[in-house]
């Protein structure tokens, strides 16, 4: 149920929103649902959102916000970023609560995998 308040919706750029598509549903599972040539959104994220296009990339060195994906399997869903052509920028590493890595989709935009 939505509630006043609580955060609904991302929206994340995307150069090209063919590879976009691509690369989340071989890495993660996404899917997703056309409104047209600019802009996608993404179903099974578990978070509501789209990507629209953009050339601006999202990055942490850019103050941008980083969007955190969960994964009970941490290396193999490594395995599964790099296999779909993404860059890993910082490998595995421990911090307070966990382990997680950040990687660089093909667009050039950051997230960051995480699990206990």
């Amino acid at each position: 149920m939505r509630k006043t308040g609580q955060i609904d919706y991302v929206e994340l750029p995307s150069k090209d929103i063919e590879v976009t598509k691509k690369f989340f549903s071989e890495a993660f599972g996404w899917s997703f649902v056309g409104y047209g040539p600019d802009y996608v959104a993404i179903e099974g994220a578990g978070l509501n959102g789209g990507f629209y296009k953009s050339e601006k990339v999202s990055q942490t060195g850019n103050g941008s916000v980083l969007v955190v994906i969960y994964s009970s399997e941490l290396e193999s869903t490594l395995g599964s970023v790099k296999s779909a052509g993404g860059r890993i920028v910082q490998e595995i590493f421990s911090f307070p609560g966990g382990r997680r890595f950040h990687f660089c989709d093909p667009n050039g935009n950051e997230y960051a995998v995480w699990s206990e």
